[in-house]
């Protein structure tokens, strides 16, 4: 079950059996939609989340971003991959999610940035992922290039739009051996990891090209690199896009 940060559920539970077949939306949206699972090695919750995103991966429709939070580093174990950023952006979404608010947990998966579910539950997460794309966003984003030549990204939207580009540096895949806690002996495998992310750009409406150069696409510990579009600090999502394949 999820859990607050008033506690964690007192000793591991068993793993849920999450079948490996595709999340089947009623229509494919326009865009790719983000989805950013808060999650914790020190949550014995964890675990099935981890795994659904892992097999999520690779759906052309999904953008995947993984965000250790550090709020469980208290229960005796510290996350060797959490962010206090992470911890920071999903109290925010407390305060600012159209659902699914209210309240800082783990496993959490916000859709667009707009959303927010229990991060297991592949029903819900499947129908949150076709309301967001049901609602797709006006700014389209094309990006062409590569690692080794660099990237650029085109931005096309109606006027008078205010957002935020953000490019996000991603580990594809950690498996980690958990030494304490309520996942103590397991190793427990991640996806799409954030190791880094920063501004690129404010984005007012209309076209916008921003070139990405190799030196932002070398970050130690990354191998893949994303796009997001926030209408503000910590808002929905309006776009996202992964830099090459």
């Amino acid at each position: 079950m999820a859990v607050g940060l008033s506690g964690c559920s007192g000793a591991p539970e068993q793993p849920v059996a999450i079948e490996p077949t595709d999340i089947v939306l009623a229509s494919a949206p326009a865009a790719p939609i983000s989805i950013e699972l808060f999650t914790s090695q020190s949550c014995s919750s964890c675990p099935p989340a981890d795994r659904l995103v892992g097999e999520l991966v690779d759906d052309p429709n999904l953008v995947i971003i993984s965000r250790p939070v550090t709020y469980w580093d208290r229960l005796g174990w510290r996350d060797t991959l959490a962010r206090e950023e992470n911890t920071q952006l999903q109290r925010h979404y407390a305060d600012t999610l159209s659902r699914g608010g209210g309240r800082s947990y783990t496993p959490q998966a916000v859709v667009g940035g707009r959303i927010g579910l229990v991060g297991s539950r592949r029903g819900e997460l499947e129908a949150a992922i076709t309301e967001v794309g049901e609602d797709a966003s006006d700014i389209s984003v094309d990006v062409t290039g590569d690692a080794d030549n660099g990237f650029r990204v085109s931005l096309s939207g109606p006027a008078n739009r205010e957002a935020i580009v953000r490019l996000l540096a991603l580990d594809s895949s950690e498996t980690v051996s958990i030494g304490r806690g309520e996942n103590g002996g397991r190793s427990v495998t991640y996806t799409n990891i954030l190791r880094a992310e920063q501004d690129l750009a404010r984005y007012s409406g209309g076209s916008l090209d921003i070139e990405i150069g190799r030196g932002l696409v070398s970050v130690d510990g990354s191998d893949r690199y994303a796009i997001i579009v926030r209408s503000e600090t910590g808002g929905p999502i309006l776009a996202a896009r992964y830099l090459g394949s």
